[in-house]
């Protein structure tokens, strides 16, 4: 097929194209690659000035991943897993973006993608069979697909504060840094927001501030990091195990290999039993840890206060001042039903003389000044603003472009009440439209990447059936949709995820409706479902008939990767 070329006139349509997909982050990537080796002719349009997506622009002092990076990269090319040397066991976001430059680079992936580019609209024609994706340069693009891979944390919050435009110091929200990067030498800054990213940055800041005010609503379980230096050799023993690492990831609950094994219930071990295996965990620096140590810290209330006090307790023997240490304290939801951080320093900061916190919560902020912050009782005087408010997670940034599917039905008009989706994959009415790591899937409760390359891979495998025996079309069902709806329901209501205002229900987004998003039944029980589905002829989904087309069949599924590992497999023992 032809090569497809920017217009050079802003207003020039783009035709005949097979697949437009949005966003240039891990998902849409791979999107790429893996249509490539169809043979398809694809776009990728990109809002950002280059590759990365959420690493793109995630830039904020102490950025960086919550998985190993051992596991957090591609398996799809045994090559790339070779070739690249991660230097920490929990990269920052530099490190991540080299590597995701990198694999545009080496798999020539750049010449296919639109950056500076954001897909403003989105509209399907009924009778063609084909979306007509517009962007915010008044181009158009016609595809027979397209490919949302938006990621799931894109679209940043900024809270709605009386006054914020009216602040005579810079502010900043951690998801769109700039990217020289800023020095707080000196300075008073106030740092407003406790999740992830606040926690990752308030370390560094109270490095460089003069003083440093942390204006706290709720606050969040965080576990200790214990990042360091990747050993030459600790690398090479996990590259020559990579494909049965691959394996079992592909398999596990959360996308990971070497999940400990739940020792039955808390409530059966002992008082000394728990605290050994909670403080073995701890000291492991893993995301997971605590909450694979029983079988039952999500679904049982009294097992998980045992956890979650052996967590608080940790709290207190580091924050020194015990007001400070109580504030710390989360108290309001069950450890592991928001999504736990990774820290390196956070509690030990507020030992710090300069640096204080304020609780929001008892004294709320009312408006942002000329001179600084303002509560319900203080004003603080501050010189720079930092707002780690976090995302309208997972439908914030599909809500924002006008998706429109049959008889021009806004895909935003339909999620009204919540995301409705068959597998996270597909929303019934918008045929075609496929949706990465979307509502509905295992995605932001998993490693990300193993979530994403299953989703890619299935819908990568789904499109070449489509070509091979001649459909135009593929829509999921009403009636699949609302028994995959019930189940995601089913499943998260039997755990305590309900239990906590978190951004998995939208709760952080004022006016969003209360949905638990994505899947809690685990990856590999998840990826059970897609592949049945498909075996049974795409079971749930409605496909149209058109034409066979012959394909290129240069891919690089499940079953040719699985080929792959098992001849490396078989090189290595020689």
């Amino acid at each position: 097929m032809s090569q497809h070329r920017r217009p050079t006139d802003p207003h020039s349509n783009s035709t005949g194209l097979d697949a437009v997909i949005v966003g240039a982050g891990f998902a849409g990537l791979y999107m790429l690659h893996k249509l490539r080796g169809l043979g398809l002719e694809a776009v990728v349009l990109e809002a950002g000035d280059g590759v990365g997506g959420t690493w793109y622009w995630n830039r904020y002092p102490g950025a960086r991943v919550d998985v190993e990076a051992i596991h957090y990269s591609y398996s799809f090319s045994p090559e790339l897993e070779q070739e690249w040397e991660w230097q920490e066991r929990y990269p920052a976001q530099p490190e991540i973006l080299r590597y995701l430059d990198h694999v545009a680079d080496r798999f020539d992936l750049r010449r296919d993608i639109r950056l500076s580019t954001r897909v403003s609209a989105a509209a399907y024609d009924d009778t063609a069979a084909r979306w007509t994706v517009t962007t915010d340069r008044g181009e158009t693009y016609d595809a027979r697909f397209c490919v949302m891979a938006t990621g799931c944390l894109s679209s940043s919050r900024v809270p709605d504060i009386k006054g914020l435009e009216t602040f005579d110091g810079p502010w900043y929200h951690t998801a769109r840094w700039p990217h020289e990067g800023v020095d707080f030498t000196g300075l008073r800054v106030g740092v407003i927001g406790t999740g992830s990213s606040g926690i990752q940055s308030i370390p560094l800041i109270a490095e460089q501030a003069a003083e440093l005010t942390v204006f706290q609503r709720t606050p969040a379980y965080s576990l200790p990091a214990r990042n360091r230096p990747l050993d030459p050799a600790e690398v090479r023993a996990a590259k020559a195990r990579y494909p049965l690492l691959r394996a079992e990831a592909r398999t596990s609950p959360v996308g990971l290999p070497g999940l400990p094994h739940p020792a039955g219930s808390a409530l059966d071990a002992t008082e000394e039993e728990r605290r050994a295996r909670y403080t073995e965990r701890w000291e492991e620096g893993l995301l997971h840890g605590l909450v694979f140590t029983y079988t039952d810290i999500l679904t049982d209330p009294r097992a998980n206060r045992t956890v979650a006090d052996f967590v608080r307790e940790k709290i207190r023997e580091t924050v020194t001042d015990p007001t400070a240490a109580d504030l710390l304290c989360p108290a309001d939801h069950p450890f592991g039903t928001k999504r736990p951080a990774l820290d390196t320093g956070y509690y030990a900061a507020y030992n710090r003389d300069h640096v204080r916190l304020v609780d929001i919560r008892s004294a709320p902020i009312t408006r942002i000044s000329t001179r600084g912050v303002v509560t319900a009782d203080a004003e603080y005087p501050l010189d720079a603003l930092v707002l780690a408010t976090g995302f309208d997670a997972m439908t914030g940034t599909l809500n924002a472009i006008d998706i429109r599917g049959r008889a021009g039905l806004p895909l935003r008009d339909k999620w009204a009440a919540g995301p409705l989706t068959y597998l996270g994959l597909q929303s019934a009415g918008f045929p075609n439209l496929f949706i990465v790591a979307g509502p509905g899937s295992p995605s932001v409760l998993t490693n990300m990447v193993t979530a994403i390359e299953q989703h890619v891979e299935w819908i990568a495998d789904c499109v070449l059936h489509m070509r091979t025996s001649g459909t135009d079309a593929i829509e999921a069902t009403e009636e699949a949709e609302t028994a995959w709806v019930d189940h995601v329901n089913e499943v998260s209501g039997a755990m305590l995820y309900s239990e906590a205002d978190s951004w998995y229900l939208g709760a952080n987004v004022p006016g969003k409706p209360r949905v638990f998003m994505p899947y809690a039944g685990g990856l590999g029980t998840y990826r059970g479902h897609c592949d049945a589905v498909a075996t049974a002829g795409y079971e749930g989904f409605v496909l149209s008939a058109g034409q066979p087309q012959d394909v290129d069949q240069r891919t690089n599924g499940p079953a040719e990767r699985a080929g792959q590992a098992d001849k490396r497999n078989e090189e290595q023992q020689e």
